[in-house]
């Protein structure tokens, strides 16, 4: 049904382009083609998971397993940790909610998805999907077959194992294209914080996972697109073939690769718990600064209420009301300035009041990708 911020949408839409067009290394080489292109994937991705019958059957089949990867998770946290993971607890509980612990219900998470996924890309599960992608982005948006992969497989594995795994054609690639990973990278998100995002939005989002998911594989066109804008193509880059002889995520069997990734898990969820720490710490210590001065418009100064005077025009550029783009926009600015997990664990405490449902969804999409300075 059509709605008037559809229109802003769109606006939003040319509005971004337009300011990529701006720092643009050559602003007459706009890629149009690909910028068609990149559309028409995003919008077919979009139809094809929410339009179909059969693949809105597959999407809440992965919302259902999302939540049984986490229900089994929890089942081993809760070996280790106890009631302190949710568990039975050994006193009355006058507030359920208090019982949601980050560090025992999130972090493990990435744990066991690492595993996960290491399991499924040795068994070639999750490298076959990501050649499939590859194939379909190296057609569609025009990219050589290197960097069509590596895109890909940023989908599913993340902004460091993407480029690994074209790692013997990295000295080969262009600067555009160069650029154009490390855009994808920022983009898009792993296959263990697609879950971690699902599993905090679970309970204020309607299938959240399927809504995490889909963010993450619009993204990587769009990054595609912003950074061919930016840095456009080389037009000395000559085709090459999608090769995987150059993978070296290997594995020496299923033991092997659900230890390796159970490590890699590990050191990715030690990262993100200490990174959350320094920087809420941090904005705790700013915020309690802004506290001292005087109050505005009868309220105290604080980071949420400066960054959303800030990135509320951005948010209401992306279809969100304006009354509701204040807060949207506090969170676009904590993600950028702290993380997404924080912006993520904001979200899902801000109630209806506040924004709708509809906003929402679109701010998991907005907030759906590593670009921060944490």
């Amino acid at each position: 049904m059509f709605r008037p911020e559809n229109v802003q949408a769109l606006a939003g839409l040319a509005l971004t382009l337009g300011l990529c067009w701006l720092v643009s290394e050559n602003r007459k080489r706009f890629p149009w083609k690909l910028a068609i292109g990149a559309v028409i994937v995003q919008v077919g991705l979009v139809l094809l998971l929410f339009g179909l019958p059969q693949a809105q059957a597959l999407l809440r089949g992965v919302n259902g397993a999302v939540e049984g990867l986490s229900a089994s998770t929890q089942a081993g946290t809760m070996f280790i940790f106890g009631f302190l993971a949710g568990g039975e607890q050994p006193y009355p509980v006058s507030n359920a909610g208090l019982g949601f612990i980050f560090a025992f219900r999130v972090l493990p998470v990435i744990l066991v998805v690492c595993a996960l996924s290491a399991l499924l890309w040795h068994w070639k599960i999750l490298k076959w999907a990501a050649q499939g992608f590859g194939f379909v982005f190296q057609k569609t948006l025009g990219l050589r077959g290197p960097p069509a992969l590596a895109t890909a497989a940023t989908i599913f594995m993340g902004q460091v194992e993407g480029p690994i795994f074209i790692r013997a054609y990295l000295d080969k690639l262009s600067r555009s294209e160069l650029f154009m990973l490390i855009a994808v990278g920022m983009a898009c998100v792993s296959g263990s914080t697609m879950v971690a995002y699902a599993t905090i939005l679970a309970d204020v989002l309607p299938n959240a996972a399927a809504h995490v998911l889909t963010a993450s594989l619009i993204s990587a066109p769009a990054g595609v697109l912003l950074a061919r804008v930016i840095v456009p193509s080389d037009p000395m880059e000559k085709s090459s073939d999608l090769d995987l002889a150059a993978d070296d995520k290997t594995y020496g069997s299923s033991i092997d690769a659900v230890m390796k990734g159970t490590t890699d898990g590990l050191q990715i969820a030690l990262n993100v718990g200490a990174t959350l720490i320094v920087f809420v710490a941090l904005a705790t210590m700013v915020d309690k600064g802004l506290g001292a001065l005087p109050d505005v418009g009868g309220q105290p100064l604080s980071i949420a209420r400066g960054l959303g005077v800030v990135f509320a025009p951005l948010a209401w550029s992306m279809g969100i009301p304006w009354e509701e783009s204040g807060t949207a926009g506090g969170l676009l600015g904590v993600k950028l300035i702290l993380t997404e997990f924080t912006a993520f664990i904001q979200l899902a405490q801000t109630g209806e009041a506040l924004l709708d449902e509809r906003t929402r969804m679109i701010m998991t999409y907005a907030l759906c990708g590593f670009a921060n300075i944490g």
